[in-house]
């Protein structure tokens, strides 16, 4: 939120993940009485104000001694930059310039020396981070560089796989998953880390489904039920509808929780789709959802064998399909957790 009015700055403190004024509207003198009305308004809230990032739309002219923005050197823009992080928390720069060898500057020359002035400061113990900054605000983010491996401030912990295997088949080489390549630097906030959380709980739903599932056909074989009572409950389950896609498989659960099952269910991949990196992931994934929905079938398939005795061996049947379901679901639920994290994190469902 760029935001100036004290309104505007109690409601950023309230809800906001970042704070994004701009020099020539709030001038550095500006900002400390405007990071304490955030601050205030974050805490009245039962909120860390660490919570609001704080950005910052910067410009100047390098060679000028005086006048509005920046100016000097790229030394001197450098120290000026690393004051707003030590005194202001401001973690995140972004040079607002259509000339290209100022961007080349502030790329290679300047945010290098910010970061190095940051650092050395504060292993000298000469500046004290205030409340409003990040406990690692170690980026500068500009439109040349990578910002440097730092503070993760991530919560959410994907379901490990444990490698445990019923099956001696395989639904698929999992040696060929893509991966989405993990950033050198992230933080989410507790919003964005809420898409990603909300995904590993609906799994958490299908992994109990699937003991359900396991729980049934064990009845079938010991004849505590039949078979038509199986179907029938696993036609109702939520990872037997709808060929198993992502928006799907969420009905019940999102609808209940977000009320947005329609939106996600028509555009929450091709939205994911859209992050970098993420494409290769989430072909994968549809390729394995098309995969469970066949073994699904199977599994349908191998009840019906059961209650028709059609041949001997059926109860056998039934288990190695059952068991091949188990491997690849679980398998696949842990690749997708670990896999979309951060796409989800950084772009939500839709």
């Amino acid at each position: 939120v760029g935001a100036y009015k004290p309104r505007m700055l109690r409601l950023t403190g309230r809800y906001a993940d970042g704070w994004l004024p701009s020099m020539g509207y709030a001038d550095p003198d500006a900002l400390p009485e405007m990071n304490d009305a955030i601050d205030t308004a974050a805490r009245d809230a039962d909120r860390d104000p660490a919570a609001v990032r704080r950005l910052y739309n910067v410009f100047g002219s390098f060679g000028r001694t005086r006048g509005r923005g920046l100016a000097g050197t790229a030394e001197d823009w450098a120290e000026q930059l690393a004051g707003l992080t030590l005194d202001q928390g401001m973690s995140t720069f972004i040079l607002g310039t259509d000339d290209v060898d100022d961007v080349r500057r502030f790329g290679e020359e300047v945010a290098p020396l910010v970061r190095d002035l940051v650092d050395a400061r504060r292993r000298s113990g000469a500046a004290s981070l205030p409340t409003t900054a990040d406990p690692a605000p170690r980026e500068v983010i500009t439109t040349s560089t990578t910002a440097p491996q730092g503070d993760s401030r991530l919560d959410v912990r994907p379901t490990p796989d444990d490698g445990t295997r019923f099956s001696d088949q395989a639904a698929w080489d999992e040696s060929t998953r893509p991966t989405f390549p993990v950033p050198a630097w992230f933080h989410y906030s507790a919003q964005q880390q809420a898409a990603p959380q909300h995904l590993i709980d609906v799994h958490d739903y299908l992994r109990s489904e699937l003991g359900r599932l396991r729980d049934l056909v064990e009845q079938v074989r010991d004849g505590r039920t039949s078979v038509g009572s199986a179907r029938s409950a696993i036609n109702r389950m939520t990872l037997r509808q709808n060929n198993w896609t992502l928006g799907a498989y969420c009905e019940q659960y999102c609808r209940v929780v977000t009320g947005h099952h329609s939106l996600e269910d028509a555009s929450m991949f091709p939205h994911l789709r859209r992050v970098e990196g993420a494409a290769p992931v989430v072909d994968r994934l549809q390729e394995e959802h098309e995969v469970i929905a066949e073994l699904l079938d199977h599994l349908d398939r191998a009840l019906v064998a059961l209650v028709g005795d059609e041949e001997a061996g059926t109860e056998q049947q039934l288990q190695e399909v059952l068991d091949l379901v188990t491997d690849a679901l679980l398998s696949h639920l842990s690749y997708e957790e670990r896999e979309l994290l951060h796409p989800l994190a950084q772009s939500g469902f839709q």
